[in-house]
């Protein structure tokens, strides 16, 4: 029986949040999830009912994320389950009369196999066919199955670079992209429309579930060398000293079978690293863009003298990069830096063999640096900017796809994508390329370090920081909301001592010019964004992460950088103002 008085003595617990857990109490629900339910009740674990219960589960720039748990803001078999089914009926309405396909991909998270073979049985209960892949791929890889098989839709089970504790379920349409407007919240209302667990349904139909086997790879990895710019120097240069992580993510299962497929044999896999494993045993965070969890395949390449090391998430979807610097050591580069040496040396490269066209373009994020603009300005190649999310890069070539020409597209959360193979940021794809990219410059006697210099004495250099503060729960969503509504009501007139000419407002979708206050609309899709515009062109950005339980904070400053010599002064110089900016606004 629901406890009703024991319940009803939380008194932060409000109605709603009240109602959800009294049905995930109800008989519908197995055993094991109530009687943990009820454990959170006995044990007067007032904050973690409300956080479990507070709301349900919604798509954000990576679909459905969260911790792992009973409750409706938990990843679960019946958030999942819920979502797959409302899913399922959304696909049945958008594509009548129509033989349904979906692929269905997994990461190396605890549940994702579970959870992917959950998905798989709703799916084939519906009637629609699965292409479910045997053991764990990368995300990359699924985007590619939903347009190799001719998919409807597509899941994969990840929660990328988050914490253990968490997974996750992104959702594809049939474009190999995610799920963007107006199917992202058109999906979710089918997903609330479903009432009862009674309307999910779980059992899996055999006839309806096609297994993609190891050879897939194969298609998937050849149609990527085809990419390939230099294939004669990366033959010349195939002694290059590679170190690869998978950091206990799915990367192991095809990135070092890309790489050999591209010519390299000198890989050097961290073998602490190497075992798939949701535990995550060797770092806090399975992320590439933490220094600590690239620091064992730093040090392997410290001790091969590498010529570049590489990390990807669990999901293979993000790429971490390090180089040796001029001193000899390695150093991180940042998703900005990463991303602008990809462009740089696609764009040059294209260039010097006469294939660049009047209709290529290359794709940012609205958060990340404008040097890639400039440098696909230099070169006469048009950019578009999207919003946070490599999703809307994706929905950018889908509608350009017949008309322009996909070259390259990234974001400064490492995410990176090369020719138009998939829809999704793909770091198998990009190890690949920045493997090429090393051995082309080493080639000319030069490491990434001294061309990512070059880049800068060209077109200035930038230099940028993010900062992330971690907001748990739902008094942390509340803190959150509430800090974005405090710099839009109290907008800085200054930051780090110098004056904001521009406010760039994405949720109303319009920027503010201070001295004029004249207004002009923003051509991009509601967002909840500011970014503030320095009269010296820094430009500092807000935004709650739509991943985690984040408000995270982006500055990118620039200065010139007239000769390489000078590149210590100068980074000293802009390191210190962003740090006086990033004061200002980070309180």
């Amino acid at each position: 029986m629901f406890k009703r008085a024991k319940l009803n003595i939380m008194s932060n617990i409000d109605q709603a949040t009240q109602a959800r857990i009294q049905q995930w109490l109800s008989p519908e629900y197995d055993s094991k999830t109530t009687a943990l339910v009820q454990q959170l009740i006995d044990n007067n674990e007032e904050t973690e009912l409300i956080d479990s219960f507070y709301k349900e589960l919604e798509f954000g720039t990576g679909g459905l994320r969260g911790i792992m748990g009973v409750g409706s803001n938990r990843i679960n078999k019946y958030t999942i389950g819920k979502a797959t089914q409302g899913l399922a009926n959304y696909l049945k309405k958008q594509f009548p009369n129509t033989v349904l396909k979906v692929a269905v991909s997994y990461d190396s998270r605890n549940n994702s196999q579970t959870l992917g073979h959950l998905v798989a049985d709703v799916f084939s209960a519906n009637g629609i066919l699965v292409y479910l892949f045997e053991e764990l791929r990368p995300t990359p890889v699924l985007s590619y199955a939903v347009r190799h098989f001719g998919c409807q839709g597509g899941v994969m089970l990840t929660a990328s670079h988050n914490p253990k504790e968490y997974n996750g379920y992104k959702a594809y349409w049939n474009d190999g992209g995610q799920l963007v407007a107006p199917h992202d919240k058109q999906v979710i209302e089918e997903v609330n429309a479903i009432e009862s667990v009674s309307a999910i349904k779980f059992t899996r139909d055999e006839n309806y579930i096609q297994l993609v086997k190891e050879d897939f790879d194969d298609l998937y990895i050849n149609a990527n060398k085809a990419l390939s710019i230099n294939p004669a120097l990366v033959a010349q240069q195939k002694d290059l000293k590679i170190v690869y992580s998978p950091i206990h993510g799915t990367g192991i299962t095809i990135v070092p079978k890309m790489l050999q497929a591209w010519g390299f044999e000198n890989i050097t896999i961290v073998e602490a690293q190497a075992e798939p494993n949701g535990n995550f045993p060797t770092v806090v965070y399975p992320n590439p863009e933490e220094e600590d969890a690239m620091s064992m395949a730093m040090q392997e390449g410290q001790r091969l003298d590498a010529d570049i090391v590489m990390a990807t998430d669990p999901d293979a979807d993000r790429v971490g990069l390090a180089v040796k610097n001029t001193n000899g050591d390695f150093q991180l580069l940042n998703g900005n830096q990463i991303g602008s040496l990809l462009i740089h040396y696609v764009l040059s490269s294209k260039k010097a063999k006469n294939e660049l066209k009047d209709n290529d373009y290359i794709v940012k994020t609205i958060v990340t640096s404008n040097l890639m603009t400039d440098i696909s300005a230099a070169f006469g190649v048009k950019s578009y900017e999207t919003l946070t999310g490599f999703k809307f890069i994706g929905e950018v070539m889908t509608a350009r796809e017949r008309t322009e020409n996909y070259l390259v597209g990234g974001e400064e959360s490492y995410g990176f994508l090369v020719g138009d193979l998939v829809r999704d940021k793909d770091a198998v794809n990009a190890c690949a390329f920045m493997a090429e990219m090393t051995a082309f410059y080493c080639a000319q006697g030069k490491s990434l370090f001294e061309v990512l210099q070059d880049i800068y004495v060209e077109h200035g250099f930038y230099q940028e920081k993010l900062i992330s503060l971690t907001k748990k729960g739902k008094a942390g969503a509340e803190e959150i909301q509430q800090m974005m509504q405090t710099l839009r009501e109290n907008p800085p007139k200054q930051l780090g001592g110098i004056a904001v000419k521009e406010i760039r407002d994405y949720e109303r979708k319009q920027s503010h010019i201070l001295a004029t206050s004249a207004i002009t609309p923003i051509d991009l899709p509601k967002s909840d964004v500011l970014q503030f515009i320095t009269v010296d062109g820094d430009v500092i950005s807000a935004r709650p992460s739509g991943t985690e339980p984040k408000i995270k904070f982006y500055c990118s400053v620039k200065e010139q950088l007239k000769d390489k010599a000078d590149y210590d002064v100068v980074s000293a110089k802009l390191e210190e103002k962003v740090k006086n900016i990033m004061a200002d606004i980070v309180k």
